[in-house]
């Protein structure tokens, strides 16, 4: 299929899933759409629960194999909307709606880039594709329960708007409860122990605190009070404060570690996290995949937020198109051009390296030359 009715029928699709709601783990309706444009290119796929997959038609065992993927689920909407969450609306060069951006633009972009390589032979990786549930909550039934069902991945490029730039590494995350203790009295009773007084400090620690490790490409690490709760009537003094904090976690820290320092460190009765298992993630500038991207003119970057590469252990890149900063936003859209643009770039970065040798440098001048005159 020519790479212009590709993008024309990425973006029939992208419609399809914008006007049907896929939050996460209710997925089924916009899997559904996905398997149906599968059989529509010819190309068998499986499914495990509402995640869709397949690999090129010359799958070699021999060979290192390469992840595409990308989410088909989205957050609610929120109460800025003044379009219909819903309803794929086409307005001056922009494509409006529900998971337009973040990451229907992506996923269709991908799933078109994998359509074009699916039946050339003598690849010098495999590709498998996956179009994953469960990304936005970090569910269990989502990419991170494909990587005992698809091939070993040697390297990844997941789907997620870059505006086409390289994210070469991504931050973890960890999000901690915490208590600060006092004693429970009634508020007209002196009280020297009050819990709420208490974590007036505990609160400027965490304002203050800076870990020592800064990284090159993904800064500091960010540790962010989110949420505090306590009391539940005007007269009592409460026994404890409940705190929720963020830490978003760089390169030069496993999130264990970070557990580790906050739990002998922060000025907090009780600190536990939920989860170290969404580490930080990065590929070496050296990789052939980022070198290539560079040489096409994309720009190499640190990320600060969190994606499904944190699932991954192989080397991962992050790219797509669309702007993160539109993600979770009201009236979310993505330009139109933006996914013919990320579909000429994704062919053109793997065409530098997944076609042999003496295809490479006429499959990538060729996509170049008409990227130009678009």
């Amino acid at each position: 299929m020519k790479q212009q009715q590709l993008t024309n029928e990425a973006i029939k699709l992208l419609k399809k899933l914008i006007e049907t709601p896929s939050f996460s783990s209710e997925e089924n309706d916009t899997a559904v759409h996905i398997e149906y444009w599968f059989k529509k290119n010819q190309i068998p796929y499986k499914r495990n629960n509402n995640n869709v997959w397949a690999t090129n038609k010359y799958f070699d065992e021999s060979k290192p194999t390469m992840l595409l993927n990308s989410h088909h689920d989205t957050v609610k909407p929120n109460k800025g909307y003044t379009k219909d969450p819903f309803k794929a609306i086409e307005e001056e060069g922009k494509l409006y709606g529900l998971g337009s951006n973040d990451a229907g633009g992506c996923l269709v972009s991908l799933l078109a880039t994998f359509a074009y390589f699916y039946t050339q032979e003598n690849l010098q990786y495999n590709l498998v594709i996956v179009a994953s549930a469960e990304e936005e909550s970090s569910g269990k039934n989502g990419l991170n329960s494909m990587l005992s069902v698809i091939p070993k991945i040697d390297v990844a490029i997941v789907g997620e708007p870059t505006q086409m730039n390289l994210a070469i590494a991504e931050k973890g995350l960890v999000v901690f409860d915490a208590i600060v203790k006092g004693i429970p009295s009634h508020a007209a009773h002196p009280n020297e122990n009050n819990a709420i007084y208490n974590v007036i400090k505990t609160l400027e620690w965490f304002k203050q605190y800076r870990f020592e490790k800064n990284s090159p490409v993904l800064g500091d690490v960010k540790m962010t009070v989110t949420q505090i709760n306590a009391g539940k009537q005007h007269n009592a003094i409460p026994a404890e404060v409940c705190l929720v904090i963020d830490v978003r976690v760089n390169d030069k820290y496993s999130n264990q570690e970070i557990v580790e320092i906050l739990q002998r460190e922060a000025p907090c009765d009780q600190i536990i996290p939920r989860g170290v298992n969404l580490n930080s993630s990065s590929i070496p500038v050296s990789h052939e995949l980022v070198q290539k991207g560079i040489q096409l003119g994309r720009k190499p970057y640190g990320s600060p937020t969190l994606s499904d590469q944190a699932v991954l252990s192989c080397p991962s890149l992050k790219l797509g198109p669309g702007d993160s900063t539109r993600s979770h936003s009201a009236d979310e859209f993505i330009y139109l051009n933006e996914i013919e643009e990320g579909i000429t770039i994704y062919i053109a970065l793997l065409s530098g390296v997944i076609l042999q040798s003496h295809t490479k440098k006429n499959e990538v001048k060729g996509v170049l030359i008409n990227n130009n005159r678009g």
